[in-house]
């Protein structure tokens, strides 16, 4: 079941498609834009009437009475029964997305010994967890694992499965093709169309930061334009600016790990270059730093590793104008000394008064590849984001 949404490859966010529906548009692409405009604000609102859906986006009552009932038909909204008035009159049916009529499956294949998988709820809860281990040869042993898993995950579902998303290590394609992911020796894998294939269903994949980013973007507090730096065995980042996630000419918006962070060389990086950002900042280097210095360095350490990330984000957030910068990873190494010297640093490398506003901060997100997977899928099938 999809609802149509947008105009052009479904799986690309160009500039006439937004993550966020928000008002009307021209006639000639009225429909879609208001069968998503309607799913939208129910998704973020929950049940409401039909005149209360009709206040809300502006659309008339006629078109709303029309919309509800197709979206009703095709089992995506409920009825959910009468709201208690006082006043005179028929009471108004409550009307919301069937938040219990469909699942999603998403998968996070960036963890560095198991491809971890859920079953999720639509508002993106996790009901259900599996994982598998990652097989050592990566290749097509690597597909079979990630195939098995998502099968299991399908198996679990009470209800209809609404699509399963995937968020990948490497450069992916916006067609789900994994151009290059070394960790999984995989290079040129139509993941999407051949996981789509197995298990008949939609299948949306998407690099691994830039499905954590559509998580903090719809499930978490974040800004309608910001960066989140996923920090772990490696460092990428995802963006997304006036609410439309960035993906680049060549897919590979927001590859950061491999920038050289200053001109003073740095610890040697897997990539063979001195002084990348993931060689300063990636928690396992840091950790392996942290434990062959004194003590009383410790706090130095973490400091150092901030400056780079600072040095690192600073060009990005003024040539995007970027309002927040958000960190996914392990707390005890990013909370504290590193934030306040990566904070510090972007605001000397920056304008002066001009980005002191920039706020570098943790998401308070768990699962947030898992979310940002069944994100892709919301997008994807209902236009919801």
């Amino acid at each position: 079941m999809s609802v149509e949404h947008g105009e052009g490859d479904p799986h690309r966010f160009g500039p006439s498609r937004r993550l966020r529906t928000r008002a009307k548009v021209l006639p000639e692409h009225a429909r879609g834009h208001n069968r998503a405009l309607v799913l939208q604000t129910l998704f973020h609102a929950g049940a409401m009437s039909r005149a209360d859906l009709s206040r809300e986006t502006g659309l008339t009552r006629v078109t709303i009475s029309d919309l509800v009932g197709e979206f009703i038909a095709d089992g995506v909204v409920v009825e959910k029964g009468i709201r208690e008035t006082s006043g005179p009159g028929k009471p108004p049916t409550l009307i919301d997305i069937d938040r219990d009529g469909h699942r999603i499956v998403g998968l996070d294949l960036s963890g560095p010994g198991a491809f971890e998988g859920a079953l999720l709820s639509l508002d993106g809860v996790v009901l259900e967890r599996r994982e598998i281990a990652r097989p050592v040869e990566g290749g097509e042993a690597a597909y079979a694992a990630v195939r098995t898993l998502a099968q299991q995950l399908v198996a679990l579902s009470p209800a209809p499965v609404l699509g399963v998303g995937v968020g990948a290590p490497g450069i992916v394609r916006p067609d789900g093709v994994v151009l290059s992911s070394p960790n999984l020796d995989w290079v040129d894998l139509p993941l999407e169309s051949l996981l789509s294939a197995d298990l008949d269903l939609p299948v949306l994949v998407s690099n691994d930061a830039n499905a954590a980013v559509l998580a903090e973007f719809t499930f978490g507090q974040a800004r309608d334009d910001m960066m989140l730096v996923r920090i772990g065995k490696g460092v990428g980042g995802g963006l997304i600016s006036d609410s439309q996630p960035l993906v680049g000419s060549r897919f590979a918006a927001g590859e950061i790990g491999h920038v050289v962070v200053g001109t003073d060389g740095g610890p040697l990086c897997g990539c063979g270059k001195r002084g990348c950002l993931e060689a300063w900042l990636g928690a396992s280097a840091l950790r392996t730093r942290l434990a062959e210095a004194p003590v009383a360095e410790s706090d130095a350490v973490l400091r150092e590793a901030g400056t780079r990330l600072g040095i690192g984000i600073a060009p990005i957030v003024a040539a995007l104008d970027l309002s927040e910068i958000v960190l996914s990873g392990p707390a005890d190494l990013l909370d504290g000394p590193l934030i306040e010297a990566a904070t510090r640093t972007l605001t000397e490398r920056t304008l002066d008064g001009v980005y002191d506003d920039v706020v570098i901060r943790l998401t308070a997100q768990e699962d947030i590849v898992l979310r940002g997977a069944a994100v892709m899928v919301l997008s994807s099938q209902l236009g919801v984001s």
